[in-house]
């Protein structure tokens, strides 16, 4: 073998070799995937983004080794998704250091009118302010672009209008026209207001505050509130229900944010629900609900990040949060399917929780949607195969009716 066919085999060797290494996606843009770590697609961003996420809260008041070395564990883990929400040079420039050398690894998800003022963080309508705190994120995170563009925080119906109208929403896109943000999102604790913004068909990413117990709380109740729990509340706000089903019919990606409501879900002492849940099953809760791509878990140090990203290799048991939520008494479930599966497994082989969610999917509109319809098409088994035995309903934590859903089903979607 001559000399020059030796060295053109071994150069060959050596770029595939670091191919492989480098980005199994082949994309150089695209965070490289941890075959660890379970992926969700983000919507219709086509952005692959890892079931567990990370927040920023826990780099404030920590140094740039803090941030480095808690990323490494993150992204060495399969973490591939960041919120960077606050305004805070001292946090995102430790982040921008943390992330150097392993930018492509990270999604990173901005926010739009987070500006800092005196020491203080803040949210801005004003667009210099906005356009100000937005090109110092780019810089401290020292990056050209983000992924995904979250406009900070409407909670309310006027809110979300001014951003409508007004040039917040114009300066998002003309930041995605540029090529400086890859998608716009929003972020929202107010199932109302998020629900207008993705009925708008203008932003591809939701943030929103979901678990267990904000889920219970009336929309024109704030979550917030501990006089919202001093009642007994019974099954979902049929608003978040809603917004759930249309982000997924929209495309419209859900990154989760207050997962353990700040702590207090985790804690017996303080638990709204009277009853304290794990980390694993607020985790499995959350990404049951349709349309949820990544959980922003809040985690102040590396055991508590390690607590939460054990949830990729819990047993069923540990994520098991149907039989937690059946022992309490402050709320209830009864008859409404969270999608928790104690129902299977099906003699036929019917995936029993996702027939019942597509077929929740489809009441709420006047037609059934293609998408839904496509999903439901795609299913192995559908209700038609229900032989009606009941041994689900046997099984269900909340006395769901299992049986009339399957004959629901069939004949909503014609098999």
């Amino acid at each position: 073998m001559n000399r020059n066919l030796q060295t053109f085999l071994f150069m060959a060797f050596i770029a595939i070799i670091f191919c492989s290494c480098h980005n199994k996606n082949g994309n150089p843009d695209e965070p490289i995937i941890n075959n660890n770590m379970k992926y969700r697609e983000l919507g219709n961003t086509g952005l692959m983004v890892s079931e567990i996420g990370i927040g920023c809260g826990c780099f404030e008041n920590q140094d740039t080794a803090f941030a480095r070395n808690y990323l490494s564990v993150a992204i060495d883990s399969g973490v591939n998704y960041i919120d960077i929400y606050t305004a805070d040079p001292d946090v995102r420039s430790d982040i921008g250091y943390g992330l150097k050398g392993q930018r492509e690894k990270m999604y990173i998800q901005g926010h739009i009118g987070a500006y800092w003022e005196n020491g203080q963080h803040k949210r801005t309508r004003d667009l210099e302010e906005t356009k100000a705190g937005f090109n110092d994120l780019l810089t401290r995170l020292q990056t050209d672009y983000i992924e995904v563009g979250m406009i900070h925080i409407a909670d309310s119906q006027d809110d979300w209008e001014a951003i409508l109208n007004g040039p917040i929403m114009k300066y998002a896109q003309e930041l995605k026209a540029a090529g400086k943000i890859k998608h716009i999102g929003l972020s929202s604790h107010n199932a109302k207001v998020a629900l207008s913004a993705v009925e708008s068909g203008l932003i591809e990413v939701l943030m929103f505050s979901l678990n267990p117990a904000f889920d219970l709380v009336p929309s024109d109740k704030s979550a917030w509130d501990p006089k919202s729990f001093e009642e007994a509340l019974k099954n979902v706000d049929p608003v978040r229900t809603k917004l759930y089903a249309t982000c997924q019919q929209l495309g419209v990606g859900i990154t989760v944010m207050k997962v353990f409501g700040a702590g207090k879900i985790l804690d017996p002492q303080q638990s709204p629900l009277g009853k304290a849940l794990t980390v694993c099953q607020c985790i499995h809760y959350a990404l049951s609900r349709p349309a949820v791509s990544t959980v922003l878990c809040g985690a102040d140090d590396l055991d508590e990040l390690r607590a939460s990203l054990y949830y990729e290799s819990a047993t069923d048991e540990e994520k098991d949060y149907a039989t937690a939520l059946k022992q309490i008494t402050k709320a209830s479930w009864e008859g409404d399917c969270t999608y928790c599966n104690h129902c299977s497994p099906c003699p036929v082989g019917i995936d029993i929780p996702e027939v019942i969610k597509l077929l929740n999917m489809a009441q709420l509109q006047d037609t059934i949607p293609a998408n839904v319809l496509q999903e439901y098409k795609a299913l192995k088994h559908k209700a038609g195969e229900c032989t009606q035995c009941g041994n689900c309903e046997s099984r269900c934590p909340f006395s769901v009716s299992v049986r009339e859903n399957m004959v629901k089903a069939k004949e909503l979607f014609g098999e």
